[in-house]
């Protein structure tokens, strides 16, 4: 890839970020980062940052920006010959602010899910805790049930996937979204896909990578699947 491409997706819980990542990743080249996996090694690796993070969520709290910010910005910062897809930061205008102090995203991705579908997604997830390996009983179920496939732990299913705490995360993710997106929609690098079924909207956003990847057009505009 000649020029360094940098993208980030957003969209609510359940709404098939880590699948489309996954797809954008192996189709186009680009090195998927999730900030999920970033908090987790922090933690892990016990660092400062990590230490912190850990600190906020064993505590069942939200951990805060400048927490957040100082965990992930590094490892962005190793990354700066590298294109990627960004996955989990940001989710607020303040992680987006210091992205942008950072560097220039070349495209954002936003996911919009009924609510009914994200609800019937949730409840059939279940989680690998340590790996965050995610399963669906529906269409991607673990080959033992309740065991992970990879290291036959158990998995857990989060009080936060259930459907009586789903609207408030819900309604919490658009009110942190909006000022996000609508900064990125000022920016002109805001590409929105709606639908119920991530076979059907991943169509597009492969259309819409090829165009860019390929072109590197000037002229980003904001676009809507039909």
């Amino acid at each position: 890839m000649a020029k360094l491409f940098r993208a980030a997706i957003m969209g609510p819980p359940g709404s098939g970020k880590g699948t489309i990542s996954e797809r954008i990743a192996h189709s186009f080249g680009l090195q998927y980062l999730s900030s999920g996996r970033f908090i987790r090694e922090g933690i892990a690796a016990k660092t400062e940052a990590g230490l912190l993070v850990r600190s906020y969520v064993e505590r069942g709290m939200l951990v805060p920006d400048p927490v957040v910010i100082r965990l992930v910005l590094p490892k962005l910062e190793q990354l700066s010959n590298h294109s990627w897809l960004l996955d989990g930061f940001p989710r607020t205008l303040a992680q987006a602010q210091a992205l942008n102090n950072l560097c220039q995203l070349d495209l954002v991705i936003s996911l919009n899910i009924p609510y009914e579908t994200l609800r019937e997604r949730l409840s059939d997830r279940w989680i690998h805790p340590s790996s965050g390996r995610v399963y669906n009983m529906s269409f991607n179920p673990p080959q033992v049930q309740g065991k992970d496939d990879v290291t036959g732990e158990p998995l857990i299913q989060h009080d936060d996937d259930k459907p009586e705490a789903l609207m408030a995360r819900l309604r919490h993710y658009k009110d942190v979204a909006k000022p996000v997106i609508d900064l990125y929609k000022s920016q002109g690098i805001l590409h929105s896909f709606s639908g119920t079924e991530t076979d059907r909207i991943w169509p597009y956003i492969n259309s819409l990578l090829s165009a860019k990847l390929h072109t590197q057009p000037s002229d980003s505009r904001q676009t809507q699947t039909p």
